[in-house]
């Protein structure tokens, strides 16, 4: 009983540990602000209050250039207006510590013990990345919460929540998107998926038959359901302009300023060629080869697709900020178990990562700050680090032990 009570204690000093901590980091933000000339608080943060701002005026969120996101992020950002600015940052780092505890909640159904669950889950909760990010005023961890909160409900089979987490995570930001298909590939029906899985020679009318099931149907259905209802309400008040801003933009949106893309001085140079913007859009054929493949070659195994998913689409993106690690860090605890690394190797790869963020920051720093022409520099340390996450995924791939879920899914 005792034993008991201690691993309870321990795991609720986690949480709460973790919540004070980037509680403090907003309280010295705000002080940091006001006395500081480079400031603390993220651009986004200022955006998305100045299109919250619009919003209490029945005007458009989108009145604030720059504002690319859902009005549903300015709608919820109202009370920095009526309340307080720091009312936003609150949401992100609450998400921030519910998305630990949502990994915590995943690995015990996976199959940890509850102190090694909780472990694990520490790598996120005390990780200064998520804690900077969140508490500057970055929206990532609200989606974060919805892509863990998604992958809970369809470990727990709570299919109905998990179509609306996940017809509200596509809303939120069109990147979950590509968990589409290995979210449909698992939940084929059961026992025609295992029959496929011991015979090599596979009839396409079973395959075909194996999609016809309500399981997969409900699910489609209620994200499908909740993403269009969603679209259309914003449309109608909005109009064309939400569209745009929420979604189109991002497929021909061309970003020549220096990011972690190894396509960003290619469209750096091209920006005025009238082939900028198909060069633009064929960026994204590594990225959709990539994710057709993993997705046949991994969806077994939900969790670890998505993470490949994620990684393999942020690696690959024609803009890469560090912000975006968040979208596959916020997976890798899920992965860390199943992994058969020694701690050296472990070490070493995370070494071998935060080196090749080092060298594109030190000509990034000499570019920004300092003037100098360093574009080219940037360019190859960005190839660098795309080689360096291709190598990192690779050994992920090799060492990686999958869990083979063979439960019948139960419908609700």
């Amino acid at each position: 009983m005792e034993r008991l009570i201690s691993k309870v204690t321990e795991k609720h000093v986690l949480f709460t540990a973790s919540f004070a901590i980037r509680l403090a980091l907003v309280a010295y933000g705000d002080f940091h602000d006001r006395t500081m000339v480079v400031k603390f608080t993220d651009i986004d943060y200022h955006v998305f209050t100045d299109a919250a701002r619009f919003t209490t005026k029945g005007e458009s969120p989108y009145n604030r250039s720059t504002y690319r996101y859902t009005p549903l992020l300015a709608w919820l950002l109202t009370p920095n207006i009526y309340i307080h600015m720091v009312f936003g940052k609150l949401v992100f780092i609450l998400c921030d510590v519910l998305s630990g505890l949502l990994i915590y909640r995943i690995l015990c159904l996976r199959g940890l013990g509850s102190e090694t669950a909780r472990r694990v889950c520490s790598l996120w909760l005390l990780n200064p990345l998520p804690m900077g990010v969140s508490s500057r005023g970055n929206a990532e961890s609200i989606l974060a919460a919805l892509v863990l909160g998604t992958l809970l409900c369809i470990e727990g089979r709570r299919m109905t929540w998990a179509a609306l987490l996940y017809g509200l995570s596509v809303h939120m930001k069109i990147y979950p998107i590509t968990y589409a298909l290995p979210i449909i590939l698992t939940l084929r029906t059961p026992h025609i998926r295992g029959q496929e899985d011991r015979k090599n020679g596979r009839s396409i009318i079973r395959f075909l038959g194996s999609f016809l099931n309500k399981e997969l149907f409900w699910f489609a259905s209620v994200a499908a359901g909740l993403f269009c209802t969603l679209t259309a309400i914003f449309y109608y008040i909005y109009g064309w302009t939400f569209l745009h801003e929420t979604y189109l933009y991002h497929l021909t949106r061309r970003d020549i300023r220096h990011n972690f893309s190894p396509y960003f001085y290619m469209l750096y140079l091209t920006a005025d060629s009238r082939w900028s913007q198909w060069l633009g859009l064929a960026a994204f054929l590594p990225q959709l080869i990539l994710i057709l493949v993993t997705s046949w070659a991994f969806h077994r195994d939900l969790t670890f697709c998505c993470f490949l998913h994620t990684a393999t689409f942020v690696t690959f993106n024609k803009v890469c900020t560090s912000q975006y690690f968040l979208w596959y860090l916020s997976l890798l605890p899920l992965v860390i178990p199943h992994l058969s690394l020694s701690l050296k190797q472990g070490v070493g790869l995370l070494l071998l990562w935060f080196a090749g963020q080092g060298l594109w920051l030190l000509p990034a720093y000499f570019l920004e700050f300092e003037g100098y022409n360093t574009f080219l520099f940037i360019w190859l340390a960005g190839l660098l680090f795309l080689i360096v996450n291709c190598f990192i995924l690779v050994q992920l791939i090799v060492h990686y032990r999958p869990k083979v879920n063979v439960k019948p899914l139960k419908f609700e």
